[in-house]
């Protein structure tokens, strides 16, 4: 008979995590969407601006105007998320990144492309919420860092894939005997339309992955869907679990204020909205996206053709994979302040590398490689994944979508700034002074995360109880 317990309760748990991996797979493909639809642009920069003749201004508003869209999605995802639940808002993300994707392919003119850019955009920002905050509320404690760095890993996929096909499409189209037609036209004459396009394949997965996921059972709990919540609970932990979360649901739920933002201004939530929009601005005004946009000019700068530039940055995607799997293997005993110091510490080093080496011009070779490849193995042990993680985990229930909207607005409004005024400090400040510039917005994070808790291994309750105390 114990031997049958046992052996029951080990199939439970197999197949617990089985359905875990599953859905948090899915609703980290947001996250390689995210990453493909940032960093394709890299590599269509040039080519569109030349096909359209943009001065330095609108070649500013075609990187950052994807960067506009997600601000927008951004401000509606988090009321429409509490409002509506998670799973219908991170469909309505997979549909807009499907018409982005399709649509980027076949605009006539710079306004009718910044139009789908900026609906992919608003896809993008949806995501950037929805993902890891569906994940977080999912996931048990023990296993809920790894989970949600999933979608950090997938946004570095996605990054890796969106460099990998523009490198191979610009050689395809030097190398294809593809003559004339609407072929020719998106692999040849106008690569960039392919770059965009090819991101349709896994929008159009991602939308129709995820209506086979369930609701988040926490938001299930936050409008007395109970039954249904458990349901969910069973099926990932088991009935024992379960019925401790639901209690602990129930019981956190119950000492907040009914979905108003009045919590967020409570003299301990509002350290944690604080800090959650300090280290989301910190984390773009340290240069992570003046590398993903700007790469292939600052390795021009270094003295790269723009073949090399765009296969240096396969290379720097590839790194970024690899480190991101390193902080998933160990977020979740390491902790997330220790990942996340070591991590900006790397790139504080490495950016004031580069900044040095362009001063002095020392870009010959390959040590501005080296230093770049440095800083985004650092940003993807630390700032990359656990920031994700944190603003997945440190906000109540019933308005965590609502107070990740403000943390993840913050943080596009930082990438939105990045995007438009990098090629402005490129012609004005140089490359050696924009580095340095990025290094400086390194220095404040030790001193941000002294205000928060070693969140490893605390359910979310637990998370929301020790801001409470502090009221």
């Amino acid at each position: 008979m114990v031997n049958n317990f046992f052996s029951k309760k080990q199939a439970e748990q197999k197949a617990g995590n089985s359905f875990l991996v599953f859905i948090a797979v899915t609703a980290s493909v947001g996250g390689f969407l995210f990453g493909y639809d940032t960093a394709v642009v890299s590599g269509t920069i040039g080519l569109v601006k030349a096909q359209f003749e943009l001065d330095a201004i609108m070649e500013g508003w075609f990187v950052s105007s994807a960067l506009v869209g997600c601000i927008g999605g951004v401000l509606v995802a988090g009321e429409l998320s509490d409002r509506i639940g998670r799973k219908k808002t991170l469909i309505l993300s997979g549909f807009l990144f499907s018409l982005s994707a399709l649509g980027c392919m076949i605009p006539e003119t710079h306004s009718e492309l910044v139009f789908y850019r900026i609906l992919g955009g608003i896809g993008v920002g949806i995501a950037s919420i929805l993902s890891p905050l569906y994940i977080s509320e999912v996931s048990p404690a023990h296993l809920r860092g790894r989970m949600v760095a999933l979608y950090q890993l997938a946004i570095a996929v996605g990054i890796l894939s969106a460099y990998f096909t523009n490198a191979w499409l610009l050689d395809l189209g030097d190398s294809t005997d593809i003559q004339q037609g609407f072929l020719h036209e998106i692999f040849v004459e106008e690569v960039w339309r392919s770059m965009f396009g090819l991101e349709s394949i896994p929008a159009i997965l991602f939308f129709l992955t995820l209506f086979f996921i369930p609701e988040s059972p926490r938001w299930l709990s936050s409008k007395d869907r109970n039954q249904e919540a458990k349901i969910i609970l069973e099926r990932i932990e088991g009935n024992v679990i379960a019925d401790e979360d639901i209690r602990s649901i129930k019981s956190a739920i119950a000492k907040e204020e009914k979905g108003t933002w009045n919590i967020l201004f409570h003299p301990g939530i509002r350290v944690a909205m604080f800090v959650g929009i300090l280290l989301a601005i910190l984390s773009q005004f340290t240069g992570i996206n003046a590398i993903i946009y700007y790469g292939p000019r600052i390795l021009e700068e270094a003295g790269l053709k723009l073949s090399e530039a765009l296969g240096g940055q396969v290379f720097i995607g590839f790194i970024n994979v690899v480190a991101t799997i390193f902080t998933i293997w160990k977020i979740d005993s390491f902790g997330r302040k220790k990942l996340l110091l070591a991590g900006v510490s790397g790139m504080a080093l490495s950016l004031t590398t580069i900044g040095i080496l362009f001063l002095f011009n020392l870009t010959s070779g390959s040590l501005v490689l080296i230093f770049i490849l440095v800083f985004c193995a650092s940003f993807s042990i630390g700032f990359g994944p656990v920031v994700w993680v944190l603003l997945s985990e440190i906000y109540p229930t019933n308005v965590r979508g609502r107070a990740m909207s403000l943390a993840t607005f913050s943080l596009w409004i930082g990438t939105a700034v990045i995007g438009q005024v990098v090629p402005w400090m490129l012609e004005t400040l140089g490359a050696s002074w924009t580095f340095f510039v990025f290094a400086i917005c390194c220095i404040p994070v030790p001193f941000i995360l002294k205000k928060i808790p070693e969140t490893k291994g605390m359910s979310l309750e637990d998370i929301e109880s020790v801001w409470q105390k502090d009221e």
